[in-house]
């Protein structure tokens, strides 16, 4: 059929066909010869879905699969770096892409290729030719560079989401029309493509400018006319490097084709053709269907389905996961099987079982091993006989279990075998466990913490959770085997049997979701994120919780009794402004003093009927009102006696003397380190009674502590990110930042600075990292609301780049779904469509995430350097606490450890990000943690 009037084109984009097969299985094999094939699996069956689901009144008369040719296009000619940004291809993908090629051959499938041009500009070329015949083209994929071509008769469909993309889809994506796409995409830049655009320009302000000016050429021409100084700079400085972008983002409608329409026209597949390749790739599901569906005998093929999956089938599930038939290795022999096994693969998933949650007291009852999807074994070792008349059983071990002893010997060398890689969910954890029994297990990969590189921000990381997103499918629940309340027990009362269900079940879904999470991490580009800052960063907090620090008991208690005299007095003048006596902790009595008795303005009532006084609340109260402040200060003495003074006392280990944090590496979705039993991290400084707390941390007789603090690491950041010459400048020369910006807002010169207006300053300055409002600030400070937001509308007239940074990182997070750090940490931000106050919440926290995420980034590479750079030092570190390091070394090697510690976190950032200002590091030593800090 010749192309023309009434035809219809279709256009696949054949390299998202393949990395979306790639990354929608595990890793496979076919089993005859160890060939990957995962992605020709998943490409072959996407392929003949295309197929079965195109062949109605609308189906299509012309189609091809278009590919790319190489790395090297004529856009490298214009700019060598174009694309430079982008990781190499996995090393299982490459010899699969020819494979994926003859597929479409051999399902009679129009395959093309050409050298020096990308896949786009065949695909665009086509879509032109096609548009001028007469024809209907629709292009099958979701690349916003295709966008440019849609409308008179061209739409885009995305495959995944079977969602069609015409004019009013490409509006809504980029703001413009897609005539105007190139212009947005040419100021906005792509750092996927390495495309560098306009710096400073996001999507949304790239779309204002051109609606305004109508096109690039005439926003460019009439430069000067932009009211905002650096944007006009920008426009007009950066106007060559704009013009190439252009160049790099249109597509070329002029491709040379060495074929023409007609020859794309749609061919039934050629079962001589297609039933061979199948049979080679050893498909036999997919063989299977797609005999029967052409009317054919299938190929007899040897069952040689790769170990733990079904490769022929994209959307087939792994074997089932059956609890019931996993096995108890109860003797030396079978878990000699079992280690053999996991060497000859080199991985092992591992999973411990404890008597509790502590890893610093709790007892191993039982390890769970598994080496292939669907087969998974339970080691018990220290299960509890059952006894008739002890609801909690016997103490005497229950039989066929392997010795503690005998077991470990056999397990330790595959633990610490550097050629077999152990799989875990929360692997510190476990790896905290076996360290008390000898065990140094590693190198380790942690599918808690691949799920937090990849989805921070969309979800939670335990297994619980990813297991039902993931697998579909739901634990069995601890509770189920432990009870709760009065009747719960430890782990070593369960029964073997049903031990042996549960945690053989949790190794089998561990693995299941490492096969599934280990080959996307290169497809969410955040190998380098998991690889360089949360896997390293394991062994380093294992080390640091196992250290502990150690706390004066006496001086906690001495503490809460001078914090129960200074509330009690608070209570008394409390009471004198309320006129009558009331319970200050009780809500409902308080709201009834405030708003009813005093008749203080703002009262709002709840479901229940009581007012609510919650921070926020008495916060903004305190602006004007002396006893909600009073009550604030009550408030914060009685939570530093019972959350510190009175709780760290209970968290003593009676056996190392010390207290033992727990650092959750995926807990803030900025990669901020988050501190729990006990939460060391939130101890106030800001108030006297705060930093008096550090002083209960106490170094070893002989030993001191020494703290090094990252100095004011997010407003440097800030001042990098947004380009603020100013910050840029006073950090170099090593200023005041809070009086330099106290002296820029108030033009009080720096020799007359007085204390509170550098204060203001100060909160200010750190307000607005946080994207804070007048609101806010005026609780921050407890001034006037009006007098808060004067100070932040100075600020921004000031310092007019951090506005502008603010604009385009929101503008960015709407447009990606994510912001990221420095280091390339993206962090997702699914609320930034929000209306109504949850907006305002989601667009502070997108603003903050890069500087706050980057900052700990910063100090995850630190941390992760530190235990070789101090080896060999009388020294441990001991603790993390937002931007400080704490230390604890021999009294002869304080200057040596703070001259290594120092250089390691001075240059943290190197090389992987050059920043435009200094970090600094102060440095403090003393017998405890306030004297250090």
């Amino acid at each position: 059929m010749a192309f023309g009037k009434g035809c219809h084109l279709h256009l696949i984009d054949g390299s998202a066909y393949i990395f979306r097969a790639y990354h929608a299985l595990p890793p496979l094999t076919r089993k005859s010869d160890g060939l990957p094939i995962g992605a020709v699996s998943g490409f072959c069956n996407m392929l003949q879905r295309y197929i079965d689901g195109n062949s109605g009144a609308d189906a299509p008369t012309h189609v091809a699969v278009v590919f790319d040719k190489g790395s090297h296009t004529f856009r490298n000619e214009l700019f060598e770096d174009y694309k430079a940004n982008r990781e190499a291809m996995p090393e299982d993908l490459r010899p699969q892409i020819p494979l994926t090629r003859r597929a479409t051959e051999a399902f009679n499938i129009a395959c093309k290729e050409i050298e020096g041009y990308e896949a786009d500009d065949i695909i665009a070329t086509l879509a032109c030719q096609a548009r001028e015949a007469g024809g209907r083209v629709t292009i099958l994929s979701s690349d916003k560079d295709l966008m440019q071509l849609v409308g008179d008769g061209v739409e885009m469909l995305d495959p995944m989401k079977n969602r069609r993309i015409d004019r009013d889809g490409v509006v809504e994506k980029f703001g413009v029309p897609p005539e105007r796409v190139v212009d947005v995409q040419a100021l906005a830049g792509d750092s996927v493509d390495n495309v560098p655009g306009a710096p400073g320009i996001g999507i949304k302000t790239a779309a204002l400018l051109i609606n305004e000016f109508g096109s690039l050429e005439e926003l460019l021409d009439r430069a000067e006319e932009i009211p905002q100084p650096k944007r006009r700079e920008t426009l007009t400085t950066m106007r060559a490097q704009i013009e190439l972008s252009k160049k790099l983002v249109m597509l070329d409608c002029e491709t040379p084709l060495d074929f023409t329409l007609d020859d794309l026209e749609v061919r039934d597949p050629d079962p001589d053709k297609l039933m061979p390749f199948l049979a080679e790739m050893e498909f036999r599901t997919l063989t299977k269907r797609v005999a029967e569906a052409l009317g054919v005998e299938p190929p007899a093929i040897p069952d040689t389905t790769p170990e733990g999956a079904n490769p022929d089938d994209s959307t087939a599930e792994a074997p089932p996961i059956r609890p019931e038939a996993y096995e108890t290795v109860r003797d030396a022999r079978a878990l000699q099987d079992w280690i053999a096994q996991a060497q000859d693969r080199g991985w092992v998933a591992v999973d411990t079982e404890t008597t509790g949650l502590n890893e610093m007291t709790c007892d191993l009852v039982g390890i769970s091993l598994c080496v292939e999807v669907g087969r998974a074994c339970y080691v018990p070792l220290t299960h509890r006989a059952a006894a008739t008349d002890d609801l909690f059983g016997s103490d005497d071990l229950a039989d066929g279990q392997m010795k503690l002893d005998e077991a470990l010997a056999l397990i330790k060398p595959l633990l610490e075998d550097p050629a077999v890689m152990k799989i875990g969910q929360n692997m510190k954890y476990d790896a905290k466990v076996l360290a008390r029994y000898g065990i140094d297990i590693a190198p380790i990969d942690d599918t808690m913490l691949m799920s937090y590189a990849m989805n921070a921000g969309l979800h939670g990381h335990g297994m619980d959770t990813l297991a039902e997103r993931y697998l579909s499918h739901t634990p069995i629940p601890i509770k189920d085997l432990l009870g709760s309340g009065k009747a719960q027990v430890t782990f070593d009362r369960v029964p073997v049997d049903e031990a042996t269900r549960y945690a053989a079940e949790d190794a089998d879904i561990t693995l299941r979701l490492w096969q599934m999470f280990k080959p996307q991490l290169h497809r969410t580009q955040v190998t380098r994120v998991y690889e360089g800052l949360e896997r390293p960063l394991v062994p380093v907090l294992a080390q640091m919780e196992r250290a502990g620090i150690r706390v004066d008991r006496d001086a906690l208690s001495r503490m809460s009794n001078a914090f129960s005299q200074k509330m009690a007095g608070l209570e008394a003048e409390i009471h004198e402004l309320a006129g009558e006596t009331f319970n200050v902790g009780s809500p409902k009595q308080l709201g009834e003093i405030l708003f009813d008795k005093m008749g203080i303005e703002g009262g709002k009532k709840g479901k229940t009927g009581a007012y609510a006084t919650g921070a926020d609340v008495l916060e903004d109260l305190a602006t004007e009102h002396e006893l909600p402040r009073k009550v604030l200060d009550w408030r914060q003495l009685s939570k530093l006696k019972s959350t510190y003074t009175d709780a760290l006392q209970e968290h003593i280990n009676p056996d190392t003397h010390r207290v033992h944090t727990s650092y959750s590496i995926a807990g803030a979705n900025t990669g901020r380190l988050a501190s729990t039993d006990p939460n060391l991290q939130n101890i106030p400084v800001r108030t006297e009674e705060g930093r008096r707390i550090r002083e209960a941390f106490v170094a070893e007789p002989g030993k001191v502590l020494v703290s090094l603090d990252y100095s004011q690491i997010e407003l440097r950041i800030l001042a990098h990110m947004a380009g603020i010459d100013a910050l840029k400048q006073a950090f170099r020369e090593g200023h005041d930042i809070h009086a330099l910006t106290a002296s820029e807002m108030f033009n009080v010169p720096l020799d007359q600075m007085t204390p509170d207006v550098r204060r203001q300053a100060k909160a200010i300055n750190f307000g607005v990292i946080y994207g804070i409002s007048g609101f806010g600030l005026a609780r921050n400070l407890r001034i006037p609301r009006a007098e808060a937001q004067g100070f932040i509308d100075r600020y921004f007239e000031r310092f007019p780049g951090i506005k502008t940074y603010m604009d385009d990182t929101v503008a960015f997070a709407k447009e990606h779904g994510h912001v990221e750090t420095l280091f390339g940490r993206k962090i997702h931000t699914p609320e930034i469509g929000a209306k109504g106050p949850r907006a305002g919440f989601a667009w502070r926290a997108a603003i903050n995430a890069p500087i706050q995420g980057t900052a700990a980034d910063i100090i995850r590479r630190a941390m992760i350097r530190m235990p070789d750079a101090i080896d060999g030092l009388p020294a441990k570190m001991l603790l993390q606490v937002h931007d400080e390091l704490l230390f604890e070394v021999e009294t002869g090697a304080v200057d040596d450890l703070i001259g290594v510690a120092r250089d390691i976190m001075e240059g943290a950032a190197d090389p992987v990000v050059k920043l435009d200002v200094p970090l600094v590091v102060d440095a403090g030593q003393g017998a405890n943690w306030a004297e250090a800090h």
